[in-house]
């Protein structure tokens, strides 16, 4: 199976229900590694809101995926990775950002399928309100599950898998342990290749990238 039929089964089979006819904000991120076209979901509004607030402001141009994990996922939105001199504008916005966003779990319908796009946050042990980062995003990859792993996996989680989640784990891949812990709030329809390309890429041991990878820009293709 091939990206393109990945993100079409992403797309149509397996998109939150009532969100099919709906119109949905939506992102271009510009990488070092290639384009990034991003759905933002309408069922988290507080995160979608958040995010395209964000890109307005031009916060997370010239900022690096600073955290890369193997069949696991790639981060950024770290403001201390920004290459370069902020402007007034990012300056003024750095002074509002001390802030957490409330968690919206959506499961079943929003779940850590390969593509999405979620919101990272501080441990349990400091917040356990799972309140997301004002800032920090990850992009999901994590890998294919066999029907006795996912059932494994489930019976150590808080929350049930459908048989839809299920089989989008064991079809395509993705983090099924981060379900209900993390918010999801927007999907990858186009550059799933580059999510592929920058996960395999070498890091430290601190699951920093060797090799700078940056966002270059960031814009709103579709506010709603």
């Amino acid at each position: 199976m091939n990206t393109k039929s990945i993100i079409l089964f992403c797309l149509i089979v397996l998109m939150p229900v009532g969100l099919k006819a709906q119109q949905r904000a939506e992102v271009l991120m510009e990488t070092s590694e290639g384009n990034i076209r991003i759905q933002l979901y309408n069922e988290t509004p507080k995160h979608r809101d958040n995010f395209l607030r964000l890109v307005k402001a031009h916060y997370y141009d010239s900022l690096l995926f600073h955290r890369v994990i193997k069949d696991f996922m790639i981060q950024g939105g770290n403001n201390q990775t920004r290459q370069g001199t902020p402007s007034a504008e990012l300056l003024a916005l750095k002074d509002s950002l001390n802030y957490t966003i409330e968690p919206e779990f959506r499961t079943p319908q929003l779940f850590h399928k390969r593509g999405t796009l979620a919101a990272a946050r501080e441990g349990d042990d400091v917040n356990p309100g799972k309140r997301s980062s004002a800032t920090q995003f990850y992009f999901v990859w994590g890998r294919k599950f066999s029907q006795r792993a996912i059932e494994f996996i489930e019976n150590r989680m808080t929350v049930a898998l459908t048989p839809e989640m299920k089989e989008a784990y064991m079809t395509y891949g993705g983090t099924p342990h981060l379900d209900g812990a993390y918010t999801v709030f927007g999907e990858i329809t186009e550059g799933l290749e580059v999510v592929e390309r920058i996960q395999n890429m070498a890091t430290d041991e601190g699951d920093h990238p060797l090799q700078p990878i940056m966002i270059l820009r960031t814009t709103i293709v579709r506010e709603q």
